[in-house]
């Protein structure tokens, strides 16, 4: 096990490098650059401003001081510099991002573990039960009411939902804006979880409903396709109950596709979601990635893109773990 673990690290470093390059490139080549977007606006131009900020000579020695007139190269080693050092900053105000990056970070990834937690809560047991009882009518009433959910988009669920629970007069609302109201810094604590509470509600909702719908299929699939092997057949014939042929015998191997989803599900934790986030006004990482970009604040769209991508390694790494933990049968020397 330890001779995998380090042939798999020692196989992130190549690939977090192809990653950054990657990444690195494609946010070059948008239309605009940080000294652009301080010093260059069409907005200052209109409004006829001419400040010392606004001036050719601020712009080249912003442009100097940043490397932004290097070759891509020499900018991209800048960048990792910047990165290792733990000293990516704000372009447009010359601050370091961490104090942001971590705050925003605590939000995204507190939504995002309530959201984790209720989709494999209710889509485990869903799949197993409809691959237990398929094609009875529970079963397809299920099955659509799931399609229905997993084809509703997450942007017009969030605005209906926004229509419907708005009006404060009506026995059942949510705020529509932001994690907490007015004065929410002189409650209690209990009052301060409520108010959390209440304004959290349908971000999550919206965030819960696809990817239940999706892993619930997906157990399913798993699920049907074991109960069909022969060693299933066996226990049966053997006179083991369907509950333990299900929950003993076929469980294990049928939580495969779903182990699988774990590591794709992973990046979600840090990267959040940007039209959720955006509808509802919570001050996550996907807000803060898209304003990044809109702003060509490059450390901090880099930022997300490479905790992004280190979660998205690590949790390949910790679903080729599980599938040894779940099947005996599968080995360390057979995932490598």
């Amino acid at each position: 096990m330890t001779d995998y673990l380090i042939k798999r690290l020692l196989l992130m470093i190549p690939t977090m490098c192809g990653i950054l390059i990657i990444s690195f490139l494609v946010i070059m080549m948008a239309p605009g650059d940080p000294a652009a977007q301080k010093f260059g606006g069409a907005s200052q131009a209109a409004a006829g401003m001419n400040s010392e900020r606004g001036t050719e000579a601020a712009e080249k020695r912003f442009r100097e001081k940043y490397h932004l007139d290097d070759s891509l190269p020499v900018q991209f080693g800048y960048f990792l510099k910047r990165l290792f050092t733990l000293d990516l900053i704000y372009f447009q105000q010359e601050r370091p991002i961490w104090p942001d990056l971590v705050d925003r970070m605590k939000v995204t990834i507190t939504i995002n573990l309530i959201v984790f937690f209720l989709i494999y809560l209710f889509a485990v047991p869903l799949g197993i039960f409809s691959a237990t009882y398929p094609n009875s009518a529970p079963d397809r009433f299920t099955t659509l009411g799931l399609f229905v959910l997993y084809s509703l988009p997450s942007f017009w669920a969030a605005e209906m939902l926004r229509m419907a629970f708005l009006d404060k007069s009506q026995s059942i609302w949510f705020p529509v804006a932001g994690l907490h109201g007015q004065g929410a810094e002189s409650f209690s604590t209990g009052e301060w979880l409520l108010d959390w509470a209440h304004h959290v509600t349908l971000p999550i909702i919206c965030l819960t409903y696809g990817g239940l719908a999706y892993i619930s299929r997906q157990m399913r699939a798993g699920m049907l396709e074991v109960i069909r092997q022969d060693y299933i057949r066996t226990a049966e014939a053997k006179g083991a109950g369907k509950a333990r042929v299900v929950l003993v015998h076929a469980l294990r191997n049928g939580l495969f596709p779903i182990i699988t989803l774990f590591a794709s599900l992973l990046p979600f934790l840090i990267g959040g979601s940007v039209i959720i986030e955006t509808i509802f006004e919570i001050p996550g990482m996907g807000r803060y990635a898209f304003e990044g970009v809109l702003r060509r604040e490059y450390d901090v769209v880099m930022a997300t893109l490479t905790l992004s991508a280190v979660l998205t390694l690590f949790g390949i790494l910790v679903a080729d773990i599980m599938y040894v933990l779940v099947n005996p049968r599968v080995t360390f020397g057979n995932r490598s």
